[in-house]
């Protein structure tokens, strides 16, 4: 009787559970069905394009966090001052008084109607829309939770392939205990074949050289790839998209790289230069896709920027406290190969794709070539000069285009072979 007592009680507490979820689940459906998505959408495209490099939904940026502005302000008031604030604070004096949030002025716009606006604040006060995610889409790497590692999945492979392996054995030896037909097993067969090599001198001497000529190419082999890092794709403190940023964006290399034209060296970026975009920009756009990561990781790794200049996105201000970003060397030439970015880049009018691949195509950066002797001197002998508002080139090419008997003269041609230009 208490077994049944009891089982009686767990399948109410059950049924209770269930009918509190079934409501809950019922009452978010409802709330939902009532956002209107197509101004939730529309509002949110105009946000991002308009309002977003000073605005955020839930914390302050250059201007005051606008989530639920219209149960702060009326609509009429949001409307004069979104249009043309400028004006609107010459007749309102409270308009006057919320343009003292910050020094810089909010710019107008007025080529939006009054139901464009309107979708945007609509937008401020039902957010974004729920994220919705493709059946068996893969977890973000950004945002890994308990997604398995990929090495396990390797391990489950291998696990599979021994279990067949055993399976497959298992089924062999149940045919031997009844007596079916059985094949020379694989040690048989590789001591038969032992046996007829060794017993021929001219297949024996072949084998020899043969294997002797294997060893060479793999020995020599190896030891030409010793520092030949092609393909080298480090983990780097920071997520950096150059696909982003000089793909989408179009934002120049030598932007963030300007040591590229007046020295030897590209450069490394400082914090500063990141801060000139991501000052105003705290977040992606909802456009921006990254593989391996969602908004969310995204926006996270702009938040490493923050920590790296010490800056708080809360209170807009510098702390002072700075951590170094400590990005990974990809590119590295020995000591004794000298290589100048300025010569290339200023004097040679070279594309950094030239040597670093499309560069504008990669999530991550990696390196693209092999950047061996081999590969430099093929693109001297390649590479014509750019003889264009040149007067010394123009003067020299005439002297050596006479001398090798060609209308275009190469690097090569030029002295590009010299040891002295690059080990001196």
């Amino acid at each position: 009787m208490k077994s049944v007592a009891l089982h009686n009680k767990l399948t109410k507490v059950l049924l209770r559970g269930l009918t509190f979820v079934l409501f809950f689940s019922f009452t978010i459906l409802a709330n939902a069905q009532e956002v209107d998505a197509a101004r939730q959408s529309a509002g949110k495209k105009l946000f991002q394009s308009l309002c977003a490099s000073c605005h955020k939904l839930d914390k302050p940026l250059i201007g005051p966090a606008l989530g639920g502005i219209e149960g702060v302000r009326e609509n009429d008031w949001l409307i004069s001052w979104i249009k043309n604030n400028a004006e609107f604070q010459k007749v309102n004096a409270d308009a006057r008084k919320a343009a003292e949030y910050h020094p810089s002025a909010m710019s107008a716009f007025p080529q939006l109607s009054d139901v464009e606006i309107n979708d945007i604040l609509y937008y401020t006060t039902v957010g974004n829309p729920a994220p919705v995610v493709a059946e068996g889409q893969a977890v973000a790497v950004g945002d890994a939770g308990n997604a398995a590692p990929g090495w396990i999945l390797y391990l489950l492979g291998g696990a599979i392939i021994v279990a067949f392996i055993i399976i497959a054995n298992l089924f062999k030896q149940i045919n031997q205990l009844k007596g079916g037909p059985q094949s020379p097993g694989l040690k048989q067969n590789i001591t038969e074949l032992y046996r007829g090599i060794r017993n021929s001198t001219f297949l024996t001497a072949m084998f020899v050289i043969f294997g002797l000529l294997i060893g060479a190419y793999f020995i020599f082999g190896s030891i030409f790839s010793v520092g030949v890092d092609q393909g080298y794709q480090p983990i780097q403190p920071i997520a950096f998209s150059h696909k982003i940023h000089s793909g989408e964006n179009q934002i120049s290399c030598q932007y963030c790289h300007s040591s590229a034209k007046h020295s030897k060296h590209s450069g490394i970026p400082s914090v500063n230069v990141c801060m000139n975009c991501h000052l105003n920009i705290a977040e992606v756009a909802s456009t921006t896709e990254m593989e391996g990561y969602t908004t969310e990781g995204m926006n996270k790794e702009i938040q490493k920027i923050y920590d790296a200049a010490g800056w708080d996105s809360e209170t807009l201000t510098y702390t002072g406290v700075e951590k170094p970003i400590k990005w990974v060397r990809i590119h590295n030439l020995p000591d004794f190969a000298y290589f100048n970015h300025s010569q290339h880049v200023t004097v040679g009018g070279m594309e950094c794709q030239t040597c670093h691949g499309p560069v504008e195509e990669m999530t991550e950066m990696y390196q693209y070539s092999p950047l061996t002797m081999g590969w430099c001197i093929n693109c001297h002998r390649e590479t014509k000069v750019d003889l264009a508002g040149n007067e010394y080139y123009d003067k020299i090419h005439k002297q050596l285009a006479g001398k090798y008997g060609v209308e275009e003269v190469t690097v090569a041609q030029l002295g590009g072979l010299e040891c002295g230009k690059c080990h001196y």
